[in-house]
C-alpha cells in the first residue's frame, strides 16, 4: 500500500476527486480473492493498492452521509480511507465474504472516531450509548418532528430514549451538548453579573475518597499477589492466563501447552480459583482481627501534630 492515493484538495476539489476515483475499476469476486490472498500471504503491496483504490468510491459514499456535522468533507473522506486501509490489512478472504462488507465497518468507525474527536472542544463521550446518541439523535428528533432548539419536551425525551435504548438523562445531556459549545465565562444575565462557571458543581470524588479508593486498590492487589503464592507453577500459569489476562488464553491452547485435556485444564483453573479465594479470605480475616488504634483525644491530636 505504498503507492500514492488520489488527493482531495479541500471541498472545492471534491468533484475532481470523485471523477478520479471512478476511474479505478471494480473487482470481480475471484479477482478480489486472489489479490487479498497475495497481500496476506506475500505482502504484495501492489495487490493491496488495487484493493484500496477499487473501494475508494465506497469510502466517499459513506463519508457523504456525515456531511451534517460541519466538518471538511475532505478530512472525513481521508479518515474513511484510513479505515479502509486498516480493513485491507486485516481482511481474511477465506471467510467467504466480500471486502466491501468487511471494510464498511472499519470506514464508519474511523470516520465516527474523527468526528467525536473534532466536532466539539468538549469530549462528547466514549461509551457505546453516548456514541449511539451522538450519531442518531438528529435522525430520531426529525422522525418525531422535534426539531426546535433548546431542551426537548418530556414526551419527546421518553420516545427517543425508548427508540435508542438509552436513559432519558442521556438523551437530555446529549441534546444539550449538540446545541453547541458555550463559554463558561458567558454572563448569566444581560447585566453581566456572574458567569456560568460560578454555578458549576464538581461532581467528582473528593481527594479523601480518591485516597481511600487508591489504598483499597493497593490492598487488594497485594492480597491477590500473596494469594497466588499458594498455587504451584502450573496452577498459577493457568489461573493467570484464564482469569487475569486482558486477552484470556483458550482452554485448547493451554491443553496443548501442558499436554493435558481441555477438561483437565478447566478443572485446574477452577481449583486454583478456589485456592486463591480461600487465601484472600484468610488474609482479610487476619487483617480484621488486628487491634485498631484508639482515636486520639483533642489534646493528644494537638500534641501529635507538634
Amino acid at each position: 500500500m505504498a503507492a500514492a492515493l488520489p488527493i482531495l484538495a479541500g471541498d472545492s476539489g471534491l468533484s475532481r476527486y470523485l471523477d478520479e476515483i471512478r476511474r479505478f475499476p471494480m473487482l470481480q469476486p475471484q479477482e478480489e480473492y486472489m489479490l487479498a490472498k497475495s497481500w496476506r500471504e506475500h505482502s504484495d503491496s501492489a495487490a493491496a493498492h488495487r484493493l484500496v483504490t477499487s473501494h475508494l468510491r465506497l469510502v466517499a459514499k459513506i463519508a457523504m452521509g456525515y456531511r451534517g456535522y460541519g466538518l471538511p468533507i475532505g478530512e472525513v473522506i481521508s479518515e474513511g480511507n484510513i479505515g479502509l486501509m486498516q480493513a485491507v490489512k486485516r481482511f481474511e478472504p477465506e471467510k467467504g465474504f466480500r471486502l466491501a462488507t468487511y471494510a464498511m465497518w472499519w470506514i464508519r468507525a474511523s470516520i465516527q472516531e474523527y468526528i467525536l474527536r473534532s466536532w466539539s472542544l468538549v469530549k462528547m463521550g466514549t461509551t457505546a450509548n453516548q456514541k449511539k446518541l451522538f450519531f442518531n439523535l438528529r435522525r430520531a428528533k426529525s422522525q418525531i418532528s422535534a426539531l426546535e432548539d433548546g431542551d426537548l419536551k418530556h414526551d419527546h425525551v421518553a420516545a427517543i430514549a425508548t427508540k435508542l435504548g438509552v436513559s432519558q438523562k442521556e438523551v437530555v445531556d446529549m441534546n444539550r451538548r449538540l446545541s453547541g459549545d458555550a463559554s463558561l465565562n458567558a454572563p448569566l444575565r444581560e447585566e453581566g453579573e456572574g458567569e456560568w462557571q460560578d454555578w458549576l458543581v464538581d461532581d467528582s470524588a473528593s481527594q479523601e475518597s480518591l485516597l481511600v479508593q487508591s489504598e483499597e486498590s493497593d490492598t487488594r492487589r497485594e492480597a491477590l499477589s500473596q494469594a497466588l503464592g499458594v498455587l504451584n507453577e502450573r496452577e498459577r500459569r493457568i489461573f493467570e492466563a484464564r482469569r487475569l489476562a486482558d486477552d484470556p488464553i483458550t482452554l485448547e491452547d493451554l491443553s496443548t501447552e501442558f499436554g493435558i485435556s481441555r477438561e483437565r485444564v478447566r478443572q485446574i483453573e477452577v481449583r486454583a480459583f478456589e485456592k486463591v479465594q480461600q487465601a484472600v479470605r484468610e488474609r482479610v480475616s487476619r487483617i480484621e482481627a488486628l487491634p485498631r488504634p484508639l482515636p486520639l483525644s483533642a489534646p493528644a491530636q494537638a500534641q501529635a501534630r507538634l
